[in-house]
């Protein structure tokens, strides 16, 4: 394990690559005793800073949630990450890919909270009782490690490698849809099909990956609250994303579209 300075220079080495778009090389070579519980430690200490800059925690995302990923990071469970306010990004507005050092596109279903999760205990149930709907949604996401060289320690201190998210205006109860079922396509340059799958991709049911962020998340004092955003984990490959480039994503069971659009 590092001790408390190791974790503060792995989280300001982060940090400064977020922020000059240059990615540093992996954690665990750098401070080759890092483990997942530094990992979690440096990305709350990343989080703290940009909250003492202004930004809100609007919610969280899963990550690693198919038992392929899980098998690559050599781990058995997802890993998670925050989404705040200011990685909230409008399908009318495009991303300009020269804040990021190597961005890529996920897609998801995500879940919108109208009522508090419990922690500890959390049940598939719980989480249906508590989200109010589900909706389309993309996840830009980008490493601050070089080249994409992450294992499981490197990937949860950069905050599960997230840096941005769309969601799309569509709203479905998950009462209304059979959320296991719901295939997703994602769509690139002139329509051109890039990338298909389906949300029970995501841990055979993206239900199942909520309640176990609200679990995970309780052993460090965190809730899953009323009003949050959650992203269970991609039901599709993750794309590379390219300039001046329309990105839509369309999912069946009557949940609509998302764009993301970039220069």
């Amino acid at each position: 394990m590092l001790d408390d300075a190791g974790r503060r220079k792995a989280a300001e080495a982060l940090s400064t690559a977020e922020e000059s778009r240059i990615p540093v090389p992996p954690l665990r070579r750098t401070w080759p005793a890092i483990d997942t519980d530094d990992a979690y430690a440096v990305q709350l200490l990343g989080i703290e800073r940009r909250r003492r800059r202004g930004a809100r925690v609007v919610g969280h995302k899963v990550g690693l949630s198919s038992p392929v990923m899980q098998r690559m990071m050599g781990v058995g469970e997802p890993d998670y990450g925050h989404l705040l306010d200011d990685m909230a990004l409008h399908q009318d507005t495009p991303v300009d890919l020269s804040r990021y050092c190597a961005p890529r596109i996920e897609v998801e279903v995500a879940f919108l909270l109208g009522a508090d999760l419990p922690g500890e205990g959390c049940t598939v149930a719980d989480v249906l009782a508590a989200t109010e709907a589900l909706a389309p949604a993309v996840e830009l996401i980008d490493s601050r490690i070089r080249d994409w060289d992450i294992g499981i320690a490197d990937t949860v201190a950069d905050n599960a490698s997230s840096a941005g998210f769309v969601l799309g205006t569509s709203r479905v109860a998950p009462g209304r849809v059979d959320r296991c079922a719901v295939t997703a396509v994602l769509h690139g340059a002139d329509g051109a099909e890039l990338a298909r799958g389906r949300a029970d991709a995501v841990l055979g049911d993206p239900a199942r990956a909520v309640a176990w962020l609200a679990r995970k998340v309780a052993a460090f004092g965190v809730r899953l609250r009323a009003g949050h955003v959650v992203l269970p984990g991609s039901c599709t490959r993750a794309v590379d994303l390219t300039p001046a480039t329309t990105y839509r994503a369309v999912f069946g069971a009557g949940l609509g579209e998302v764009t993301l659009r970039t220069r």
